[in-house]
């Protein structure tokens, strides 16, 4: 059996999977057409999945990536951001080099007339972290108070979105959270996010209050998928009842406030 070299080229943030050949494509498809929804339809994928993986982007993005017009002769629609046009630049000369890396591979290996992998030969693989929690930033720490047993750790996500999570002293020093400047990842499940009326008169015992536009409800048969826009592009992820929603003040397009309790937000590093 003869022995190739092949691969894909994928780019990470903090070990996150960030751009890939598919996202690639996505924003190269809504540069060219102006719609996510044509996009998508393009590209054989369904809108919601589209706008999972926009989401995803552009929470571990430095800027955001893409930018939405409403109203318009049109009716409004998406266009990328010159950080975004920049972005698939830089892709598209990486991949370019990596393709020419496994070229050579590809070259050795015929050179040497080898037909199987020589002992100890370990394919290059790029690392990524996996989780279930479907909102994930990336992040530096601002703030470090220590406590008898348990630290706050609060980090910036962008833009001046600070999130505190309550660990033990054991686990803050084990991942090297005792710094400012520290690079970490932000994990909070969906289910742990409440959401409730932008009011300030509101009282609340949860650390976290991020507030924003409803941007995407997903209703389901018992609950409902709802995307909260922060600044930054960031976007937070909430699983509420049917019955939340059906009471009507919750809406697309209007304002609510995310509470998160600290103890629900999981710090990650990768080193």
């Amino acid at each position: 059996m003869k022995t190739d070299v092949d691969g894909r080229f994928w780019l990470n943030v903090e070990g996150k999977g960030f751009l890939g050949q598919g996202r690639i494509e996505l924003l190269e498809q809504i540069e060219a057409t102006g719609s996510i929804s044509a996009a998508a339809r393009a590209m054989g994928m369904s809108y919601k999945a589209a706008w999972d993986a926009i989401d995803a982007m552009n929470n571990l993005a430095d800027q955001p990536l893409l930018i939405r017009q409403v109203g318009g002769r049109h009716g409004g629609g998406t266009q990328l951001t010159a950080y975004g046009e920049r972005v698939i630049r830089q892709y598209r000369a990486a991949e370019q080099e990596y393709r020419r890396f496994i070229e050579l591979m590809r070259e050795g290996l015929e050179q040497f007339g080898l037909k199987d992998p020589p002992e100890g030969w370990n394919f290059i693989r790029r690392l990524t972290m996996r989780t279930s929690a479907r909102n994930q930033f990336q992040g530096k720490v601002l703030r470090f108070s220590e406590g008898a047993v348990n630290d706050v750790v609060t980090v910036d996500i962008g833009d001046g979105i600070a999130i505190s999570s309550v660990i033990t002293h054991e686990a803050a020093e084990s991942l090297d959270l005792l710094r400012e400047g520290r690079e970490v990842q932000v994990l909070i499940k969906a289910s742990f996010v409440i959401l409730c009326e932008d009011s300030e008169g509101m009282r609340f015992s949860a650390r976290n209050r991020l507030c924003g536009t409803v941007s995407r409800i997903q209703p389901g048969a018992v609950n409902a998928e709802v995307k909260l826009d922060l600044s930054a592009g960031r976007t937070l992820t909430a699983i509420v009842t049917m019955d939340a929603v059906n009471e009507g003040w919750l809406k697309e397009g209007g304002r609510a406030c995310a509470l998160i309790k600290a103890p629900h937000v999981v710090l990650a590093v990768v080193d």
